[in-house]
């Protein structure tokens, strides 16, 4: 138990730091997710119509999915730029392109799996479907657009996570003589203070 509780929470302590830096990055890109669809739900067209056919198909895109589509755009770049600079710190170790398409790349990975779940939350005859009879639309409270929004959010934050960290901001450990700004130790077994003193070492050089 003592060496499982070393490797969790000693060894690869520093993830679990991010891991909070990145929630709270997160936390901040729901509530911009969430206004963005408000805005688009009071200012646009009923939600639950259908904005495009598929062809061959019975199913359609209905607006809900166009406006988490936009919310989706707008709180990806808000979170991009946050992530860069405060939960990965990477802003010196890589271009903001060079990032960004892996970043995008993640999260439309994640928004798709998201409208599936936004799908079987508002679409009635799916067995996940929001309660109508609670979800009313009565009031902001109690919309069943807004709450389907959150869930589906909530389910592909994780996904997220592990994805950026391993690919889109991976250039903040690649550098060669640098200490990685994340965290002490990687599996590897380099601690903090060998990369510290690679780091002065590096430092030193003409």
């Amino acid at each position: 138990m003592e060496r499982l509780r070393n490797y969790l929470f000693v060894r690869h302590g520093h993830n679990w730091i991010l891991l909070l830096r990145f929630g709270l990055v997160g936390g901040s890109g729901v509530l911009v997710n969430l206004l963005v669809v408000v805005l688009c739900n009071k200012l646009g067209p009923d939600e639950d119509s259908v904005f495009l056919g598929l062809p061959v198909t019975d199913f359609n895109i209905r607006w809900y999915h166009v406006f988490a589509t936009i919310a989706f755009v707008v709180a990806n770049l808000w979170n991009f730029q946050l992530n860069r600079r405060y939960t990965f710190r990477s802003t010196e170790h890589a271009g903001w392109f060079g990032e960004y398409v892996p970043f995008m790349a993640v999260g439309l990975l994640a928004h798709v799996v998201g409208l599936g779940i936004l799908t079987l939350l508002l679409h009635p005859g799916s067995w996940l479907s929001l309660s109508p009879t609670f979800f009313d639309d009565s009031s902001g409270f109690r919309t069943r657009l807004y709450w389907a929004q959150l869930i589906q959010i909530i389910v592909t934050t994780p996904v997220s996570f592990v994805l950026n960290k391993l690919w889109t901001f991976s250039a903040v450990r690649s550098r060669p003589g640098l200490p990685p700004v994340d965290g002490p130790a990687d599996d590897a077994g380099d601690g903090s203070v060998e990369a510290a003193a690679a780091h002065a070492r590096h430092a030193r050089r003409p």
